[in-house]
């Protein structure tokens, strides 16, 4: 007989378990990779979403967004005040809201990393055996202090208030770098960032590279990805960890011919089409009466910035 779950319109009806008793099982490592992986093909896509929408910056010359974002860079490198570099934060908030990007995908896209591995970095900073000064928070008391050569471990060892300040405006700093990066990156698209990196005299070499890592290694993902639901789809039941191993093995060599085969044609391609080394894009960048705004205003707020980091 035919089963009830490939003839039933119900969505509801429950698929088989491809786990032995009937029961569900946990995904393994690989496909959750796969899953994340995938996720990050969205993230990709959703960015293009991104740039094409009628927002304050997605109207501006790539050239100029790019200018800025150094020139924001800069100063954010610079400053060492806590309430500056929350005010540079906030004000990345501010443009992504004007740029129609959904805040809650921006903060988790700047925060899930980074930010977060550069709080663990700046951990072992607060504690006053790395930035000695006043101790907060007292953690343990030694007999005596310890000296070897340059190194030196107080009585009391503990949380000092020069480490907690200082790993703060490391892990802002770094929040509103990533924060500026990420928000000219979503809106710009990909052929236009890299156009405007040439016209800055960001080596050729270099923006080539780039570009065709950013849009091959999406496509090979999908490869490793279609690799793997071909064969889940034609699996009836669990094999060893051997032909696990084997496969996987021969999966990856597989992968590496293909790769090989493709940046040939695509190279054979390029060739056919006369590239001279140079990308070239249909858009042309001109320089409007919002970038001079822009421009204006970036360097207004670089001039504020310093001058409360220097009085706050």
């Amino acid at each position: 007989m035919t089963p009830k779950w490939m003839i039933s319109n119900d969505q509801a009806v429950a698929l088989p378990s491809a786990t032995p008793g009937g029961k569900r099982g946990r995904r393994s490592f690989l496909e959750k990779t796969l899953w994340q992986l995938a996720s990050v093909m969205q993230e990709s896509v959703f960015s293009e979403a991104y740039a094409s929408a009628p927002g304050l910056l997605q109207t501006l010359d790539p050239r100029v967004k790019f200018a800025t974002l150094i020139l924001f860079l800069t100063v954010t490198s610079l400053v060492r005040s806590i309430p500056v570099l929350v005010s540079i934060y906030l004000f990345t908030l501010l443009l992504a809201q004007l740029s129609r990007i959904g805040l809650p995908f921006f903060i988790k896209r700047v925060w899930l990393f980074i930010p977060l591995f550069a709080g663990i970095i700046a951990l072992p900073a607060i504690f006053n055996v790395i930035t000695p000064g006043e101790v907060w928070v007292p953690l343990i008391h030694l007999p005596r202090a310890y000296s070897w050569g340059p190194y030196h471990i107080p009585e009391a060892i503990g949380i000092s208030r020069p480490g907690v300040m200082g790993a703060l405006v490391f892990v802002c700093r770094v929040a509103a770098s990533v924060s500026l990066v990420v928000l000219v990156t979503l809106t710009t698209r990909w052929d236009r960032l890299m156009k405007a990196l040439r016209v800055v005299r960001i080596p050729q070499v270099f923006v080539l590279t780039l570009g065709m890592t950013y849009r091959y290694i999406l496509l090979l993902v999908k490869l490793v990805q279609e690799m793997y639901w071909a064969k889940k789809s034609r699996t009836l039941r669990f094999s060893g960890v051997k032909a696990e191993q084997g496969w996987i093995a021969s999966r990856m060599g597989a992968l590496f011919r293909r790769s090989l085969q493709m940046s040939q044609e695509v190279h054979g391609a390029m060739r056919s089409r006369g590239f001279d080394g140079e990308a070239k894009i249909l858009d042309t960048f001109q320089i409007r009466l919002r970038d001079y705004a822009w421009i204006f205003t970036s360097v207004l707020l670089f001039g504020l910035l310093f001058w409360l980091d220097r009085y706050l």
